[in-house]
Formats: structure tokens, sequence, C-alpha cells
């Protein structure tokens, strides 16, 4: 049984044990892609004027390196009275890399962009937002509620999805394939453009994986997260279970 998953291996493999044991389970983990900041150049293509904005909404770690970089690179001191709305409590934290916490506007929701907006709510209605997204990304979800809300925002595109080389690896060799993400999906095929799915079973893992998968044609045959399935381990165990 061999075990394909495009991330990163986890520092702990405890949630593997039992594949790894009980089901003798061969696991290689292998990120399909990394997450770039845009560089300058490609950033003022979207003709976005940093100083701006008042207020600035973050879904991720990685937009958030990526705004003071190009913060730096075009020259923008971001000031101590910026407002930072973020979509949960460990992004909101992530900031702390780059300004003195205690000191800012911050704020945080539970990962939902309603929770977001209500954070937002009346009293910071005045602000000028930024909505941060990754490139070919939508940010709808968020920005459909500042509209109704009659706030005035734009969106920028902070980082992109760079495919990885995976020309090394032989995928009808693996039972199970685990995608998380539609850049696994274009990753995928830019690397075997020729891709067949045969016997392999691939686990959609996420909301935003399964119409990309759908629409490559390939057939989830496991998929969550789900409260009786918290991860892609205990997913993947269930399945073997049941399809023994």
């Amino acid at each position: 049984m061999r075990i394909l998953i495009s991330q990163q291996a986890p520092s702990k493999m405890t949630a593997y044990e039992t594949l790894q044991g009980q089901y003798k389970a061969e696991l290689e983990f292998r990120p399909f892609f990394k997450i770039e900041a845009l560089s300058s150049r490609e950033f003022r293509d979207q003709r976005i004027n940093l100083p701006d904005y008042t207020a600035i909404i973050f879904s991720s770690r990685h937009a958030i390196d990526a705004y003071f970089k190009l913060a730096e690179e075009v020259r923008f001191k971001v000031p101590e009275t910026m407002k930072y709305f973020c979509s949960t409590e460990l992004v909101a934290n992530y900031l702390q890399k780059h300004i003195v916490y205690r000191k800012r506007k911050i704020f945080f929701g539970d990962g939902t962009p309603a929770s977001v907006a209500a954070l937002i709510g009346p009293k910071h209605k005045g602000e000028k937002f930024l909505v941060t997204k990754s490139a070919g990304a939508s940010a709808d979800s968020m920005t459909s509620l500042l509209a109704k809300a009659g706030l005035d925002y734009s969106e920028a595109e902070l980082v992109k999805s760079v495919t990885q080389d995976l020309s090394d690896l032989k995928l009808a060799d693996y039972d199970i394939i685990a995608l998380y993400n539609p850049a696994d999906v274009k990753s995928l095929f830019e690397n075997f453009p020729s891709f067949k799915q045969g016997d392999i079973k691939f686990v959609g893992w996420g909301k935003s994986i399964v119409p990309a998968m759908t629409e490559a044609g390939l057939s989830i045959d496991i998929q969550g997260p789900a409260p009786e399935v918290p991860s892609v381990a205990k997913a993947i165990e269930i399945y073997l279970k049941n399809n023994k």
C-alpha cells in the first residue's frame, strides 16, 4: 500500500501510525506547489496604491509576509493606525512577525467571512479595506458581504501558487493520492498532461478541491473533513477498513 500526500511531512506522524502499522502503508509527502509573494512589478500591474487603504483583511500567513515584503519594496511605511482584520486567531498572531502586536488594532474571526464582516460592523464602516488573496483565487465570499454592507474595498493579489517539478514520481505506483488545493490539481496535470486515474483512489480534502477535481475528471473516493473524519489519515483509515 503506497500513499502520496501532496503536503510537507508533519513534524509528528502520530495520526498516521495506524496506517503504517495495521495497513503497512508506505507514506510519501510531497508538496505539489509552493506559495510565493508576487514581485513588486506583478503587484503594480494591479494598480493598487497601498497608502490608500486604512484597513486590510488577511486570510493567510503567506499573504501577511507578502504584504509587508511588497510594502518595503514599494517604500510604503505601514502606519501604526492600520487596522488588521484576520480570518482566524492563528493568522492574527502571525502579525507579530512584522509589527508590535499589542500596539495595533487587530481583530480576528472564526475562519468564516461572515465572522470577519461582523467584526467590521458599523464601527469600522468608514475605513477603506484591502482584501488580500492569492492570484487566480476568488474572494467573493468576503467581498459580497462587504458590498452588501456598503463598505469601500478593493481586492489585491499578493501571492501566487507555483507548480513544483514532480517528474520523478511514477503516479501509477501509488494506491492513494491525497489532494488539498485546486493548485494541487493544476500541478498534477501540468506535470503529467496525459494522466489517467485508472485504479488510483483520490482523497479530496476541503471544499475548494472538490470542484477542481470534478472539473479535471478525477473521481473522489475519500472526502472530508467531517466530524467523524477530522484528518486525512483517519479518512483513509476508515476507507480501508470499509473496503477490505
